[in-house]
């Protein structure tokens, strides 16, 4: 029976093969700062709590996120409540690089401690250029020039009070506290770490809060999340600390203008008038 020859033939090859290695799965691919491994598109709503937000807020931050797999957070800088917080799981999270956002915090390092001045150009080797077109147009060889100049010690002291590497919020359930370096980053030392976030993980909610600091003029308020309208309703809000950068921020607020208005977020630009700061890092560049 050539049918029943047939299955032993094969085993006996089978035996005499080579043993076969075992398959090692597609490994996810490694982008410099990354990994970056999660997917682009999701629906980023599943699981969120919504029974303290401001609705129309809401709505608005959905729409304006799309389909897109990240999170929004929006806070009243006049009291620290969080409006709405898309994603929660992701806005609680141990945080990200913060790329080119890292230069907001730099920038006003930089200013309170007169490595520039407001008047004029910071003098790098062929080139000079001021904190407005540096900030609208994220230049890197600007913020890794001023954290030279700064030095790691100073800046990391900015960067603390200025609230890196722990909780923004005031007891909100999963938020974790980011990370920020105790030593100079090395890959590319502190060049990298002020133009690129080398080595820090900011949490959405720390990055919010910072924004909400300059939007009042210089209060760092702890970030409350309501978990119902009553909540809501008798929200009293509690300051963490004071910043000493009011005189700072109409310095800075023309380049975070001219970022939305000429520079790299112009997506966002509208008839309002809008400050913001892009912070993406992909094959060794950020914006």
């Amino acid at each position: 029976h050539k049918s029943a020859a047939q299955p032993a033939a094969l085993v006996k090859v089978a035996a005499q093969a080579k043993p076969i290695k075992k398959a090692i799965p597609p490994q996810p691919a490694v982008v410099a700062g990354g990994p970056w491994t999660e997917p682009t598109y999701a629906d980023s709503t599943v699981g969120d709590n919504v029974d303290g937000e401001d609705l129309a807020i809401r709505r608005a931050a959905v729409e304006a996120l799309g389909s897109y797999n990240g999170t929004v957070v929006a806070v009243d800088p006049t009291t620290g409540r969080i409006l709405t917080m898309v994603d929660q799981k992701v806005a609680t999270s141990s945080g990200f690089q913060p790329c080119s956002t890292i230069k907001v915090s730099v920038a006003l390092a930089g200013l309170s401690e007169k490595v520039i001045q407001t008047a004029n150009k910071l003098r790098m080797p062929g080139v000079g250029m001021d904190l407005t077109y540096a900030l609208a147009h994220s230049n890197n060889f600007y913020f890794a020039t001023l954290g030279q100049k700064l030095g790691f010690e100073k800046y990391s002291y900015y960067a603390h009070l200025l609230g890196y590497g722990e909780r923004a919020g005031l007891n909100i359930p999963g938020e974790q506290s980011g990370r920020f370096p105790a030593t100079i980053p090395r890959n590319g030392g502190v060049g990298m770490l002020t133009s690129f976030g080398e080595e820090i993980a900011q949490t959405p909610l720390q990055l919010a809060a910072l924004m909400s600091a300059i939007a009042n003029g210089g209060t760092l308020y702890y970030l409350q999340y309501p978990r119902n309208q009553m909540e809501a309703n008798n929200l009293v809000p509690r300051v963490k600390r004071r910043l000493d950068i009011a005189s700072l921020i109409p310095v800075i607020k023309p380049g975070m203008r001219g970022a939305v208005e000429f520079g790299t977020a112009q997506r966002a630009r509208d008839d309002g008038d809008i400050a913001g700061k892009t912070g993406t890092c992909t094959e060794n560049q950020t914006h």
